[in-house]
Formats: C-alpha cells, structure tokens, sequence
C-alpha cells in the first residue's frame, strides 16, 4: 500500500525535521548532519540486534539516549564558533564537516561489526522482523503512537513547564530573554540534545521500511530540509506540517511516476522534494507558517 508507505516515511521524516527545525530556531545553524545522527541510531539498533538479540522496537529508549548524546558532542563541538559570532555559512561547513566525520566512523564501525558477526553489514533492513496488525506493518502504528508521543510531550513542556516558557522566549528573541534572567545557554544545550534524541529514535525506526547503507543519512537530509523549509525554518509546527508534505508528495508523486514512466524515476525522488522546496520559497519564502493566511483569505474572498 503506497499510501501506507508515505505516511510512515512522513512520520519519520517529521521526527528530523522537528530536530532540525529546533536547533535552527535556538542557535541559527542548519545542521546538515542531521541525516547521520538517524544512521548512528540505525547501526546502534543493528548492534543491539546482533549482539544481544534486542528487538529494534525495545532499543528505541536506548537510541533516544544514544542520539540525545551525539547532539550534546555536535553543540560542544559547535560552542566556540557560536561564542565568537560565526556566520551562517561557517556554522553550515562546521556541521558538513561533522556529517563527513558521523560518515566515516559509520563506514568504518559497519566493517568492524562485519567481522564480529562473520557477514557483511554494510547495508541492511530491519522489515522482516516487523509485526502485522490489522492487514498492516507494525511501523505504522509505532512510528504514529511516537509521534503523538512527542507532540504530547513538547506540548506539556513548552507550555506547562517554566523551562518550556524560557524556551519559548530564548526562540522569539535570545538578547530580551538574556536580559530577563533567562539561561539562554541552558535552552541551547536542550534542544541539541533533543535534536539527536529524536534523530536517534528516527534511525531506529527507518530500516524497517528502506535499505540503510552509511551513506543513507546523506541522501535523506535533503529531504529533511526540505521539510523544515517548506514548514517554514523558524515555527515548531512547521516541522511537523512540512513533514507530512515532503514525505506524503515524495512518496505518491514518485511512486506514480514510476508506474507511468519506468522505475527509472524512483531515483528521483529527492528531486520533486526540491521542486516543491523551490516552489515554497518563490510563493512564500518564509514557509506555510510564514504566510498571512488572513491576509490571503481577504484577497480570495475579494476576489
């Protein structure tokens, strides 16, 4: 069912774009190693699968750590270039140079993995161990239930929580929150920390319904972004509808371009996620949530 597919791979890819989305929002740096936080969690959940015989599903609370610590060593890593006032651009090459890093310790950890368990683990798939429920794969259910986990949970926080509130402030604006008492520091810290915690939880869930090689964290980021920038980079909720756009438009546009032309045209997939990222940005540069939709419905209404 391909409409199965997509919302999976929407649920997923809402999971990176909410990471991406927060550590934007909070410290002004498109992290482009987002895509290989996801593949660290995926090799852990292989790992724990191999050597312990641990369900990925049960591995979930373990990879939500594991992420949440990559993205504690990223912003460490991060920190002084934050201090000293770096760009944008010098921000976005620091967190390329990170992705190269996460991709050649994952290259190099697939290898040694390889030998322990005696066959190659370069590339591999978690779907046959998944569940069926009601006619349908177990991953819908799990990757649905975490994200009304999440969103239940980022709501109590940001609005039932006085770290939510001086999160909430640090996003709208650092310096007047600074200047209120509030550790702008501390709020930065926690979003890396969840960035790679989501992340973490995303790669744990991914093989269950595509092939993972080292280099996969590369090809989805393209789509993360999109997903974050079509939502619009500086709203939480627009991680979440950008998500569901990218990922349900992905996955129909290409699946019915295949049946039409060829499955020649499932490579280009990340393609129509660029399309529709350029096409946002020409209409709306400030993304779906950017736009004046009251503004929009005068003009429709008058027109």
């Amino acid at each position: 069912m391909i409409l199965e597919g997509a919302i999976i791979y929407s649920n997923l890819l809402v999971l990176l774009a909410l990471g991406l989305t927060l550590t934007y929002i909070t410290t002004n740096v498109p992290n482009f190693a987002q895509g290989s936080y996801a593949i660290v969690g995926s090799y852990v959940a292989l790992t724990l699968l191999k050597l312990f015989g641990i369900c990925p599903y049960l591995s979930l609370p373990v990879l939500f750590v594991v992420g949440a610590v990559v993205g504690l060593i990223t912003y460490l890593a991060l920190k002084p270039l934050i201090k000293r006032g770096a760009s944008v651009e010098i921000l976005m090459i620091a967190t390329l140079a990170i992705d190269l890093i996460l991709l050649g310790a994952i290259g190099a950890y697939s290898e040694i993995l390889s030998q322990i368990v005696g066959s190659t683990q370069a590339k591999f798939v978690f779907a046959n161990l998944d569940f069926s429920l009601f006619g349908f794969k177990g991953i819908l259910f799990v990757s649905t239930f975490v994200i009304i986990l999440l969103l239940i949970g980022l709501y109590l926080l940001l609005y039932k929580t006085k770290f939510g509130i001086a999160l909430r402030a640090s996003m709208e604006n650092p310096s007047l929150a600074q200047t209120m008492g509030i550790d702008v520091e501390k709020t930065r810290l926690f979003s890396w920390i969840l960035s790679g915690a989501l992340a973490g939880v995303a790669g744990g869930l991914l093989p269950f319904m595509q092939e993972i090689v080292p280099a996969t964290g590369d090809l989805i980021i393209i789509s993360i972004f999109a997903a974050s920038i079509v939502g619009g980079l500086r709203h939480i909720s627009g991680a979440l509808i950008g998500g569901y756009i990218i990922g349900i438009s992905e996955s129909l546009i290409t699946y019915y371009l295949a049946q039409a032309f060829g499955t020649g045209f499932l490579v280009y997939g990340k393609v129509i996620s660029l399309i529709i990222m350029i096409a946002t940005l020409l209409i709306a540069p400030y993304g779906i949530t950017g736009v004046d939709w009251k503004k929009v419905r005068k003009m429709l209404s008058i027109s």
